[in-house]
């Protein structure tokens, strides 16, 4: 699904130079469930953003299915975003007047799907979130959790083979935290999807099978146990 080859992010302060990521080399399967972990400022977030098309790298090269996405332009960068991909932000990132539902429906515009349509399957994919009954009230009227699945939801209208999720968990206490991730585990066994995290929280990290580490300026890999998820740390700066 992801092979990423010495694919490092600079980023110009001033005078200074600064690597958000240097020389991280990492393959994600077609169906894997993958953890980022880092502090803030670590790159995670970085690398997240890379991998979901939204940034490109400074150098190296980001396969995507067989593609360099590195290479591509915008607008072929921008439907494979509409067509493959579903990313869930920090924040919830829910406009305030409209509903529930019709804050799912924007996901679905740059399929060309129509109004009716696109309502229907917004209404349709929020069964399996729980939010079923919440479809006319305002973000205002949710919990954090609830706008949380009505953010993840809007991800997955559009049905992409990739879920990218960065910090999904934040900011919500541990009972939702486990729902939020027990819901992403089982979305992602159900569709078959691609489901990568990125996360400061250790306990949410521990939930995949690998995690990768993102450490400043350091290259290791840990194997897996019988008890404990296989661990890749990446090389970054910054």
């Amino acid at each position: 699904m992801y092979e990423l080859t010495e694919v490092s992010k600079l980023y110009h302060k001033g005078q200074r130079e600064v690597y958000a990521l240097k020389s991280v080399t990492l393959a994600v399967e077609d169906g894997e469930f993958l953890t980022i972990q880092g502090p803030t400022g670590s790159g995670n977030t970085t690398l997240l953003l890379l991998m979901s098309a939204l940034d490109r790298p400074t150098s190296g090269t980001l396969r995507l299915d067989g593609q360099d996405t590195s290479r591509k332009g915008e607008s072929w960068l921008r439907d494979l975003r509409a067509k493959m991909l579903g990313f869930v932000f920090q924040g919830y990132d829910l406009m305030p007047t409209p509903n529930t539902v019709e804050n799912v429906q924007p996901a679905l515009v740059p399929l060309g799907v129509g109004t009716r349509e696109s309502r229907r399957r917004s209404l349709e994919a929020l069964s399996p979130v729980g939010l079923a009954e919440r479809s006319p009230h305002f973000p205002a009227e949710l919990s954090g959790g609830e706008q949380r699945r009505v953010a993840i939801d809007r991800a997955l209208a559009k049905e992409p083979r990739v879920l990218l999720a960065d910090g999904p968990t934040g900011n919500l206490g541990q009972e939702t935290r486990s729902e939020i991730i027990g819901l992403l585990g089982a979305v992602r066994a159900t569709r078959e999807l691609t489901l990568v995290i990125a996360t400061h929280d250790s306990a949410v990290a521990r939930r995949a099978p690998r995690t990768v580490l993102v450490k400043r300026a350091q290259l290791t890999i840990r194997k897996s146990s019988s008890r404990a998820p296989r661990v890749t740390a990446v090389e970054v700066e910054g």
